[in-house]
C-alpha cells in the first residue's frame, strides 16, 4: 500500500509521529554474495524512494536461504556432493563488517534510511543467519544472530548468543530484530519486549497461512509494531549444480518455494500491508508511533502487566566464545 502523508510531527516534544516503514519481498541471488548485494541496494532506493524511512528485508537475503537442499545430510553420514554444496554456501557469505556491508550502509547513507537486512554471515568455517542494522548515516550500527536455527537449518548454521540481542535508536522508537522461529521463543520475544522494542523486525522464510497470525499474536503482545519480509524464490533460481530436493515440485523451474507472505502489524494486531503473495513486491505503511502508547494503556507485558513477584527472566547478554585467551 502507499499513502500520501509521510511524517507529523508531536506538537509538543517535536519528535516525528509518523514513519513511513517498507517491507522488501524479493527473492535472494542465491549463493551470490556481490549479485545479491546489490541487488538490495537497488531495493534499498526503491523503497527510499517512496518516502520510506525504514526498510526491512527477508531473512537470508544476501548469501540466500538454501530452500529444499539437504546437502546430503542423513544421519550418521554425509556425502561429498554435500560437503561441495556447503563450501559454495560457505564462500556465498559475507564477513561482518566487510566490503558488502560497506555497500549496504554506503547505500543506508545514501538515501537516509535505516535498513534491517538478513544475510548469511562467516566467521571462520561457520555460517551464521545474521540481521544487519544500518544506519542512515552510512554506518553499520549493529547486528543480530539468530539463536536457534531451526531444524535442519542447524547444520548449516552456528548458534547465536546473548551478546547480539541488539536494538538500535531511531526517531521514531528503538528497532530489534527476531529471526523467524525466533518468534515462537516466548522468553526471547520477552526480553526484546523488556528493551523498548517500538519496531519490531521479524525477517523470515516462513510463508504458511499460520505466519501472519503469529506476526498479530508478537504484536498485540509486545505493543509494538510488526514489520514481517518473506522471500519470493523459485526453484530455478538456485544454481543447477545444486540439489533441490523437494519431490512433490518435480523439475519444474518455474515451481515456487516460498511464496511470501510479508506484512506490516499495528500495535493492536491490524494488518497495515499485505500479506502478499505470489511475486515479489514492496509493502509500504504510515505508523502512527503514538498507537503504542495507545496500546499499552491496557497490556505492558514487561509493565504494569508483569508480575515479577512470580515470574522472572534472566538474559545472559555476555558473548560466548570458545577460545578465552588470559594473560
Amino acid at each position: 500500500m502507499n499513502v500520501t502523508t509521510n511524517q507529523t510531527t508531536n506538537a509538543t516534544t517535536n519528535e516525528p509521529r509518523t514513519l513511513r516503514a517498507a517491507v522488501v519481498q524479493a527473492g535472494a541471488v542465491q549463493f551470490d554474495r556481490d549479485a545479491g548485494t546489490e541487488k538490495a541496494v537497488r531495493l534499498i532506493g526503491e523503497a527510499a524512494a517512496t518516502g520510506a524511512k525504514l526498510v526491512v528485508f527477508p531473512e537470508a537475503f544476501i548469501g540466500g536461504y538454501p530452500k529444499g537442499l539437504d546437502f546430503g545430510l542423513v544421519v550418521g553420514a554425509r556425502d561429498p556432493q554435500g560437503r561441495e554444496e556447503f563450501r559454495l554456501y560457505h564462500e556465498a557469505a559475507i564477513e561482518v563488517p566487510g566490503p558488502q556491508v560497506a555497500r549496504l550502509a554506503e547505500a543506508a547513507g545514501e538515501h537516509g534510511v535505516h535498513v534491517v537486512i538478513g544475510v548469511i554471515e562467516r566467521e571462520g568455517g561457520t555460517c551464521y543467519c545474521t540481521v544487519l542494522f544500518l544506519g542512515p548515516d552510512g554506518t553499520l550500527q549493529g547486528k543480530h544472530r539468530k539463536l536457534m536455527p531451526t531444524a535442519l537449518e542447524r547444520m548449516i548454521w552456528g548458534f547465536g548468543d546473548g551478546s547480539t540481542l541488539t536494538v538500535v535508536d531511531s526517531p521514531w522508537g528503538r528497532i530489534g530484530s527476531v529471526i523467524c522461529w525466533e518468534n515462537y521463543m516466548p522468553m526471547m520475544r520477552m526480553a526484546m519486549y523488556a528493551k523498548g522494542v517500538a519496531l519490531y523486525c521479524a525477517p523470515t522464510a516462513d510463508d504458511r497461512d499460520t505466519w501472519l497470525p503469529s506476526m498479530q499474536h508478537v504484536a498485540l503482545e509486545g505493543r509494538c509494531f510488526v514489520l514481517s519480509a518473506c522471500q519470493f524464490v523459485r526453484r530455478g533460481d538456485f544454481p543447477d549444480a545444486l540439489r533441490v530436493r523437494l519431490q512433490h515440485l518435480g523439475e519444474d523451474a518455474d515451481a515456487v518455494l516460498m511464496r511470501g507472505g510479508s506484512a506490516i502489524v499495528s500495535p493492536l494486531g491490524q494488518v497495515l500491508a499485505g500479506p502478499h503473495f505470489g511475486s515479489e513486491t514492496l509493502l509500504t505503511a504510515d505508523l502512527d508511533l503514538a498507537d503504542i502508547t495507545r496500546g499499552k494503556f491496557d497490556f505492558d507485558a514487561v509493565g504494569h502487566y508483569a508480575r515479577p513477584d512470580v515470574f522472572q527472566l534472566q538474559v545472559n547478554e555476555a558473548p560466548t566464545a570458545a577460545v578465552v585467551r588470559r594473560g
